[in-house]
């Protein structure tokens, strides 16, 4: 069975714990995907407080990277993105379900995560992977013109087996 650490796929994708020396190409993913991007301070803060980090990589560098905090039972998906010729290739899927693993094995039951009413592609991923809406947080995301809602979903990890995915 693979491990977080071996090819995805046949092109070479692996995952990776993120460095710090990551930051500027993860930076630079997130500012050419995202109209309101976090900033290069927010990807250090996230490294430095022991965030689960983690970035695929290819030959030609970081082509998606993952985030998630997890305490007291409960892990949160804070942000999940892949380069956009990558996308629909299962990539995003490989990075979530190896976050979950990851979570699962250190013990966590419940999975949360944000995602914009208008992000149509992520909402269909997690809905594929079993996550459940369960609210919604106003105003939560800048929008242009204002604020957008956030739909907030929820998966249970009981299920999972605890060996990498």
């Amino acid at each position: 069975m693979a491990t977080a650490r071996e090819a995805l796929d046949g092109a070479g994708h692996r995952f990776r714990p993120m460095a710090a020396e990551d930051v500027a190409a993860v930076v630079r993913l997130e500012h050419s995907v995202y109209p309101f991007p976090w900033s290069e301070q927010i990807f250090r803060d996230c490294l430095r407080v022991g965030y689960d980090c983690w970035v695929v990589e290819s030959a030609s560098g970081v082509d998606g990277y993952g985030i998630m905090s997890m305490g007291a039972g409960e892990c949160h998906i804070l942000n999940l993105c892949v380069a956009p010729p990558l996308r629909r290739h299962g990539v995003g899927r490989s990075l979530l379900r190896m976050l979950l693993f990851r979570a699962r094995r250190a013990g966590m039951l419940h999975a949360f995560l944000e995602v914009r009413p208008s992000n149509a592609a992520a909402m269909a991923l997690y809905e594929s992977m079993g996550f459940e809406r369960i609210g919604l947080r106003r105003g939560y995301y800048q929008a242009h013109g204002g604020r957008e809602d956030a739909i907030v979903y929820r998966k249970a990890l009981d299920w999972l087996p605890a060996g990498e995915p």
